[in-house]
């Protein structure tokens, strides 16, 4: 009888991870025509005066930032400067590519972003589409499409929801059966089958998670870079992380190698059983 398609997900972090630096460092700042300097130094003085999230702060600094300098902040506004940002080399065709690879070892292959930067940015990048679903800060906005409040917000700790969202199917972010008790054998995506990649501290909770419940993870690190490999390495040590790896998708490189290497070994390992 004919094997079903095994279900496996990808979870990445997104800034250090699929693009190099900040994602509000590109259109938005520019548009600000100030540094990132200066603003993440405005936004982190917040947080100390006021003992707030990191987060919060960064997302009231834009709201204030735009409006002191008459910089419409519409939805449609944060999704255009999504289009200026320079991913990693790869990045673009590498979902084509893994997907491919993966169903013809019968593995239907999910993406998730699991970010603090904001989705609205997100939703302007040419991978957007290539996401079963995207979990990263946004705003609401009023009756003239301006950004006012934070709708969610997504900070290291709280990013370790989405991985037992994933795993148990419940994909909304409003919907709180997630806490329910559910049997192993009944949810979406094992842990098992789930691989996180990132780049730093913020995402040790996600790391650990998988690490703990038999997942794997990755850290990436921008090449050429010698605090960048410094960073990876004490994740390896510390235990963190799986593997190490310049943040190449290309055909051929150390990430598509190990990932590749992963997605047969689960299809092994079900074949094994079956």
């Amino acid at each position: 009888m004919k094997q079903s398609m095994m279900k496996v997900a990808i979870c990445y972090d997104f800034d250090g991870t699929l693009a190099p630096g900040n994602m509000q460092e590109y259109g938005f700042m520019k548009a600000l025509k100030t540094t990132p300097k200066s603003f993440w130094n405005k936004s982190e003085a917040l947080s100390v005066q006021q003992h707030a999230d990191k987060n919060l702060c960064y997302m009231y600094t834009m709201l204030k930032e735009a409006e002191a300098k008459q910089v419409s902040f519409r939805k449609e506004d944060l999704e255009k400067y999504g289009k200026d940002i320079v991913l990693f080399k790869g990045v673009e065709t590498w979902f084509s590519r893994i997907n491919a690879f993966a169903k013809k070892n019968g593995i239907e292959l999910q993406h998730y972003l699991l970010s603090s930067g904001l989705k609205e940015i997100v939703s302007g990048l040419p991978i957007s589409k290539e996401f079963t679903r995207v979990y990263a800060c946004s705003f609401m906005y009023d009756a003239n499409g301006v950004a006012f409040w934070p709708a969610q917000v997504v900070n290291y700790t709280t990013k370790t929801q989405y991985l037992y969202r994933i795993n148990k199917g419940c994909l909304d972010e409003t919907d709180i059966s997630v806490n329910e008790k559910m049997s192993h054998d009944l949810r979406a995506i094992p842990f098992s089958r789930m691989l996180y990649i990132g780049d730093g501290l913020t995402d040790v909770p996600c790391m650990s998670t998988l690490h703990k419940f038999g997942g794997q993870a990755l850290a990436v690190y921008r090449p050429h870079t010698k605090n960048g490999i410094t960073n990876a390495q004490k994740l390896l040590k510390g235990e963190r992380v799986d593997n190490i790896a310049p943040a190449d998708y290309s055909e051929g490189s150390r990430i598509d190698i190990i990932i590749k290497a992963w997605l047969i070994k689960l299809k092994a390992e079900r074949d094994m059983k079956s």
